[in-house]
């Protein structure tokens, strides 16, 4: 996934058993379809490995079919089973390092950073290929560990290299001053799935949102 050409979508799916069932992958397909997608991470937190598995069955190859990273959260020796593009790791999950030495060196690693730069800075120095920071607003999709303000994503802008990711209760209204801050990416959840005209439609208004931000940089999820 290649931030060379704008601010984009870093599209996350509901954690639900939903996810495993045809009717989403085909939303999915209407949503990749709609506008510019650069990811798709796969979380499910309460999903054995199989329910995984059964999930990424229908979910990759409608991510592989259209050039959509396909990211597993949380579980990188699985997402290295499946021939997942990577794996995103939490401050529960396995470390960087770990998920690397999991995936291979050609793999994608994102790290959750939260509100902390510290935490960002040592992601990026043992290898992450993203770091993603948040939550910047309110969000029902899970408790925040952290906020965030828009002063990290400057800050990183010009500090680092390695691109950025901003989530929670991020929307098409609001990506635009994550977009103009600094963020490579902007990450979404119930912005996406939970819109009343659809996924389809959802995709089209951050895409028209995300327009004129077309600046980032480097090589992520």
């Amino acid at each position: 996934m290649n931030a060379d050409g704008g601010c984009r979508l870093y599209a996350i799916t509901p954690s639900a058993p939903s996810i495993a069932e045809a009717a989403f992958a085909d939303a999915l397909a209407a949503a990749l379809d709609a506008g510019d997608v650069a990811c798709l991470q796969l979380r499910w937190k309460e999903a054995t490995d199989d329910d995984l598995r059964r999930a990424a069955e229908r979910l990759m190859p409608v991510c592989r079919e259209r050039g959509v990273a396909f990211v597993v959260n949380d579980r990188p020796a699985l997402a290295a089973e499946i021939g997942a593009d990577g794996a995103h790791v939490g401050a529960d999950d396995d470390t960087v390092a770990a998920a690397r030495a999991a995936l291979g060196p050609d793999a994608i690693v994102g790290a959750s950073c939260y509100g902390s730069r510290d935490r960002g800075l040592d992601a990026a120095a043992a290898g992450a290929d993203y770091v993603a920071f948040g939550a910047f607003y309110p969000t029902a999709t899970k408790r925040p560990r952290a906020r965030a303000g828009t002063e990290v994503l400057r800050w990183w802008q010009d500090a680092v290299t390695v691109p950025c990711v901003a989530i929670g209760g991020v929307t098409p209204a609001n990506c635009g001053a994550l977009a103009a801050a600094g963020a490579d990416f902007v990450a979404a959840v119930s912005a996406i799935w939970d819109r009343p005209d659809g996924p389809a439609a959802a995709v089209r208004a951050f895409d028209r949102a995300l327009s004129p931000y077309r600046r980032c940089r480097g090589a992520c999820a």
